[in-house]
């Protein structure tokens, strides 16, 4: 009796010839399909909605004309009229709205499927789509009920801020309107993300 093994490829026994079966590979992980082109555009619409306002009131605290309010009567509601204050504080408001619309982009990018290794404790660590899903479609029904119901919805029912000034208007408008995006277009980015994420499970 001869074996002739390297590694397991041919015996002979009794001279009878058998080839080894090849070692089963691991089947791969079911990967998630690319976003569609529709949802990575809609999320860098929703990224990019709140630094028009952002830039409005920072452009009020500098004292740049912008109609419909004055920096003095702005600068009234800080302690001592105080512009650096008024300034920390809309740099503040400005950045937590621009951060909170940055993260619709992790929908559509490999962030938003695992997380950064920069991160401390979580990184590299793929993430939970159903816990994802669940936060950006409650962050899309607070910002649609923020800007829609509360903010404008309130503009429309109140008398005119500053009568007069109807090119300052029409510039606060132009710098809050496309708020109005943020939320549905948040929305439809996390339906795609969600039906992506399911094609994933099923395959």
């Amino acid at each position: 009796m001869r074996s002739d093994v390297p590694g397991g490829a041919v015996r002979e026994i009794r001279g009878m010839t058998t080839t080894d079966p090849a070692p089963s590979e691991p089947r791969p992980e079911p990967r998630v399909p690319p976003p569609p082109r529709w949802a990575v555009r809609a999320a860098r619409v929703a990224a990019w909605s709140t630094v028009p306002s952002g830039v409005w009131r920072i452009a009020l605290v500098l004292g740049v004309p912008v109609g419909v309010m004055e920096r003095e009567e702005f600068l009234a509601g800080f302690p001592d009229h105080s512009p650096l204050i008024a300034l920390a504080y809309v740099l503040l408001i400005g950045a937590v709205a621009e951060a909170a619309s940055y993260l619709t982009l992790g929908l559509v990018r490999p962030w938003g499927e695992v997380v950064p290794r920069w991160v401390p404790l979580a990184g590299g660590r793929p993430v939970d789509s159903r816990l994802a899903v669940l936060a950006a479609s409650l962050g899309a029904l607070t910002v649609t009920v923020l800007w829609w119901v509360l903010f404008f919805g309130g503009l429309l029912t109140a008398p005119s801020p500053d009568p007069g000034v109807p090119a300052g208007e029409a510039l606060f408008v132009a710098a809050y309107s496309p708020l109005l995006l943020w939320g549905p277009l948040l929305a439809a980015v996390t339906w795609s993300y969600h039906r992506r994420h399911r094609a994933r499970t099923r395959s």
